[in-house]
């Protein structure tokens, strides 16, 4: 990784963190992001909240090896959770993992989101769901290594919300469509059966070329 390359990284992340915090998906010292460029990741620091973190304070660490190249602070205790998922899918270049309110409600309650509308279908699609599973562990990082080979965003049951994309713009855009869903979903439910979108719906949109073409532009802008 070059220094300019990897400073545009850095600021990146900065930029995606204070989104996350300014649209009330983590709140104080929560929730951890990271992304990647060859065989380092540029992860959130331990203990810092997201909104608060400079671009040089990203911690590196090599994801083959897990070994951190920056020692002033810990990484996040979750630095498991994204290096198995890095090593995993090699398609992925960051991951945003999140606590948002309604995504945590919903997990109390169902173990699945329904399709419900075109954006969820164009741009996450199937979501998958996680049992609850003790934070920070290899445990929780297996569960979702397991996933991310087939789902890009992840329900963690009474924890959170794990995205996955090719870029920041992507993994963090998949957050708040799955948070809008969520949320969506609970106020539907609560006052009758929520009508949802069919397979064949759901298929229809997806081979739709205008959703195409959004979701290539959202990959391929930061």
């Amino acid at each position: 990784m070059t220094v300019e390359l990897e400073q545009q990284v850095r600021e990146e992340l900065t930029r995606y963190a204070r989104k996350t915090v300014a649209k009330g998906l983590v709140v104080g010292p929560g929730g951890n992001i990271s992304a990647k460029t060859g065989n380092i990741m540029l992860l959130s620091p331990s203990g810092f909240a997201l909104e608060d973190i400079e671009p040089g304070q990203w911690i590196r660490v090599e994801i083959d090896s897990g070994k951190v190249l920056d020692q002033e602070v810990r990484p996040s205790s979750e630095v498991l959770m994204h290096l198995f998922a890095y090593r995993v899918n090699p398609d992925i270049q960051a991951i945003v993992h999140t606590h948002p309110a309604h995504c945590i409600a919903l997990t109390l309650v169902s173990k699945e989101l329904p399709m419900l509308f075109p954006d969820q279908a164009a741009l996450v699609g199937d979501i998958a769901f996680v049992p609850y599973v003790l934070p920070t562990t290899d445990l929780l990082a297996n569960a979702v290594a397991e996933k991310v080979g087939e789902h890009n965003s992840i329900l963690l049951e009474n924890h959170g919300l794990v995205t996955t994309g090719k870029n920041l713009r992507e993994a963090y855009y998949r957050t708040e469509v799955v948070e809008e869903s969520a949320k969506v979903y609970l106020a539907a439910k609560a006052v009758g059966e929520p009508k949802v979108l069919t397979d064949a719906e759901y298929k229809e949109i997806q081979s739709l070329e205008s959703e195409a073409y959004r979701v290539q532009l959202l990959q391929k802008m930061k």
